[in-house]
């Protein structure tokens, strides 16, 4: 098992906007051989940002890295960039192989 996150700082006030980009985009995730499970989790907010993770479950790395080099990946982000203001910094990825 593999599970991919990448943490967003959200800027305050922008949450809402930010949720409603993810319910709207199409992922193309249900279609890609190895995914199992995706969610979008909120976490604590500060004086700046509320934090958010993205978390997909796969069958292997294998099956990550090759949605990341696919057409599907590609579709999934081609409107990426185009939410000023709502993100204060890059998303942060971190990945974790399962081992109990």
């Amino acid at each position: 098992m593999f599970i991919a996150m990448n943490r967003f700082r959200i800027a305050l006030g922008r949450e809402a906007e930010f949720e409603d980009i993810w319910r709207g985009r199409d992922s193309q995730l249900e279609a890609v051989p190895g995914f199992s499970e995706f969610r979008l989790l909120r976490g604590p907010q500060d004086e700046e940002a509320t934090l958010y993770a993205s978390h997909t479950t796969w069958e292997s790395r294998a099956d990550f890295e090759a949605w990341t080099r696919s057409e599907a990946f590609r579709k999934a982000h081609s409107g990426a960039g185009g939410s000023q203001g709502i993100y204060l910094e890059h998303p942060k990825f971190e990945g974790f192989e399962g081992v109990l």
